[in-house]
């Protein structure tokens, strides 16, 4: 999937959950041009360079809300 990196296109793909704004790791993915599962799988392995906050699972009833 192509995404033009504009502030616009950025932007729009923030949402705020839990009072935060965040980027689901679809769309981060996307933005640095890989896939989902080596985005995490570089995050895990390099865990030390990432703030605490820096990422969470959504709970069952965020995901429902968001697919609905």
């Amino acid at each position: 999937m192509n995404l033009e990196l504009n502030q616009e296109t950025i932007a729009s793909r923030i949402l705020f959950i839990r009072g935060e704004k965040v980027m689901l790791d679809f769309d981060l993915a996307i933005l640095y041009g890989t896939e989902t599962r080596t985005l995490k799988q570089a995050v895990k392995r390099n865990i030390d360079r990432f703030p605490d906050d820096f990422m969470f699972l959504l709970e069952e009833a965020e995901v429902e809300l968001m697919v609905s």
